[in-house]
């Protein structure tokens, strides 16, 4: 049987390089992030610093997200997601969003940050480990994405925390991400996605509705397949009162297995300091006696 996975050595490398470049420029806009700045602020440092490093086009235009904003708290249209007037305050949350096209390879990320002190902000950021984990173990078991959404749910709920990638259009907790061959122009942007992403897109969704699957990763009926060979941008977002986090990152997915693209990033750097740090202190405390 003819493969479905169609993308070379050569082509993850340029997914990885876009999405490194994505969180570089998400972790420049976080260390110049301070209390006082808004949310349109930080998404025009953010889109300033993809532009700089190359970037002509994107998925989507950057997001910005402080305070209970982070937990989508009081959203109800789409129009709120986009940044607002938030300022920045001591202690407060807040995510980063943003979506680079470079040659026509993609990536689209989330970072979470706080500034200050945040004790709950702490622990969702911990337990987010869980659900990357969780999430790849379900697609490499080949579960009907549907069935993967339902065992987040179930995870989130075990946690105590809220689910808040239901509240994104389509209630989606990741999509397909494909090489974008639109001849479109590039930079323009209708409803806050790139003209170039809307022509993709909207391809991709009659081709796969024909095969009886969706490129959009939700819990209705359309996601009540076996995760697709190809490339998905997976946000697992969740919440508790007015603090959310989540992470965003391309999943690899072939026919017999799965793995995340890269494993050097911020959030799985910072899942390995509490371990090092708890290994220290064990060491520590060995020599004292």
């Amino acid at each position: 049987m003819a493969s479905t996975f169609t993308y070379s050595d050569a082509d993850l490398a340029k997914f990885r390089e876009i999405q490194q470049l994505a969180y570089d420029c998400a972790e420049k806009t976080a260390a110049w992030i301070e209390p006082g700045v808004t949310e349109r602020q930080a998404t025009d440092r953010l889109r300033r610093h993809l532009v700089a490093a190359g970037v002509t086009d994107f998925f989507h235009v950057p997001f910005a997200w402080f305070g209970d904003r982070t937990a989508f708290r009081h959203f109800h249209t789409p129009l709120q997601f986009f940044a607002g007037g938030r300022v920045l305050q001591e202690g407060m949350p807040y995510v980063l969003d943003c979506a680079p096209v470079v040659d026509g390879y993609t990536a689209d990320i989330g970072y979470g940050g706080k500034v200050g002190e945040n004790r709950i902000w702490d622990r969702l950021a911990q337990d987010l480990q869980i659900y990357r984990e969780l999430i790849l173990r379900e697609v490499r078991a080949r579960k009907p994405l549907n069935e993967i959404y339902a065992a987040v749910d179930a995870q989130i709920a075990a946690h105590g925390y809220d689910n808040r990638h239901q509240v994104y259009p389509g209630r989606v907790i990741g999509h397909q991400v494909t090489r974008n061959t639109s001849r479109a122009p590039a930079g323009v942007n209708l409803f806050g996605f790139g003209l170039r992403t809307l022509q993709t897109l909207g391809r991709e969704l009659i081709a796969e509705r024909l095969h009886g699957r969706s490129p959009l990763w939700a819990d209705g009926r359309s996601s009540r397949h076996a995760p697709t060979p190809g490339l998905w941008a997976v946000e697992p977002h969740i919440g508790f009162r007015d603090t959310g986090i989540k992470f965003e990152e391309l999943l690899v997915v072939t026919e017999d297995d799965a793995y995340w693209l890269d494993d050097d990033l911020p959030h799985v750097r910072r899942w390995a300091e509490p371990a090092r740090g708890g290994s220290d202190r064990t060491e520590q405390a060995e020599a004292a006696r």
